[in-house]
């Protein structure tokens, strides 16, 4: 919807005039590269807008090199999982879903045998929710080129769903957070078998068409099952329009698309991550530290609260509800080791170092 997006000078908005410039010059420094495209959203106002070049992929398919621009669609990586989230929170709100306390493995009624294992007995949708399920699961230190990643072996196997739910447990559900693809898998499969739809043609109907998103991708595997943890490819403005939606309390033109309580479950910190971030349901949660150049000497330091969707390559999606600001970065360093480098430095060096 072209009618939502709307300009505003960076000095209106309360940013330094220079703000094009600062990322211009970051760029030309080095300190930020291989980035395709940055939108900076304050109070429903689009206060800055780039597209760059770059060579990109579909989930690993090459595409050559892209010129980026408003309604170039582009890989999510594991931004999808967020969505996924919010899908079984619009999912939960129609009374289609079982609630986050009910037994996983109720779910999944072709493993229910699997429950004769006390543990695996435990499970609800909350240890799928906020990643605590307590199996053996790695994406995180072997690459996704590597067949002995999680994520590769479950997309491999014959069956997905199972594959994820026979994984050993390694801990006790709840205890711990492990990054876990297959947790998402089984949000999908859940949200997909209670509609009666595919996940995307859920969310075309629940999320995408009611806050007017452009056209929209979920790549999907051989079998037809949409790759729900990596596979979702949208346009730079729309997953601005997504993060904007959560700054309105899930609301568009005042009606409601996602439910203000499961926002609110969303972004409540239920384990950590490390020793900065937490958990919530399919988000991180954070607090970024930043001064400002203008108002009294007391205030001039500032710690602000942000929910953030990460996917591989640099993948970015902040929304600090405190500066009413929303910042969306796509980029093309994929399986790189510093690809989290060049969207915390837009988020740092350019964008909150420029507010005034």
């Amino acid at each position: 919807m072209s009618g939502d997006w709307l300009p505003i000078a960076p000095e209106r908005a309360g940013f330094a005039a220079n703000l094009n410039e600062r990322l211009d010059q970051a760029i030309a420094d080095k300190r930020i590269w291989n980035v395709h495209g940055v939108v900076v959203m304050r109070s429903d106002r689009v206060v800055l807008e780039r597209y760059f070049h770059g060579q990109d992929y579909a989930r690993g398919r090459p595409l050559g090199e892209v010129s980026f621009g408003a309604d170039t669609l582009h890989d999510l990586r594991s931004v999808s999982k967020s969505i996924v989230g919010l899908l079984y929170g619009i999912a939960l709100e129609r009374g289609k879903v079982p609630p986050p306390e009910a037994p996983l493995l109720s779910s999944f009624p072709a493993h229910a045998g699997l429950a004769a294992d006390p543990g695996r007995k435990g499970w609800t949708l909350h240890h799928v929710l906020s990643m605590t399920m307590g199996t053996d699961w790695d994406e995180l230190s072997v690459p996704y080129s590597d067949p002995a990643n999680s994520e590769i072996a479950m997309d491999r196997a014959p069956d997905r769903y199972r594959y994820v739910l026979e994984r050993p447990l390694v801990f006790r559900p709840g205890q711990r957070w492990v990054y876990n693809g297959g947790a998402t898998a089984l949000l999908g499969r859940v949200i997909a078998d209670a509609t009666g739809k595919s996940l995307h043609d859920f969310a075309r109907e629940a999320l995408f068409d009611p806050l007017g998103l452009g056209q929209t991708e979920w790549l999907a595997d051989d079998k037809g099952d949409a790759i729900a943890a990596s596979g979702l490819r949208l346009s730079l403005r729309d997953l601005a329009r997504l993060g904007r939606l959560m700054l309105r309390g899930g609301k568009v033109a005042g009606k409601g698309v996602v439910s203000a309580e499961w926002l609110a479950r969303s972004t409540t910190p239920y384990v950590a991550v490390d020793e900065v971030r937490r958990y919530g349901y399919h988000w991180y949660l954070s607090h970024f530290a930043f001064a400002v150049t203008s108002g009294p000497r007391w205030s001039r330091n500032r710690l602000e609260q942000a929910w953030g969707a990460y996917g591989n390559g640099g993948q970015r999606l902040w929304v600090l509800p405190g500066l009413d600001l929303v910042v969306a970065i796509l980029a093309g360093n994929y399986d790189d080791p510093e690809q989290w480098v060049p969207p915390m430095r837009v988020l740092r060096e350019v964008v909150l170092a420029s507010l005034e």
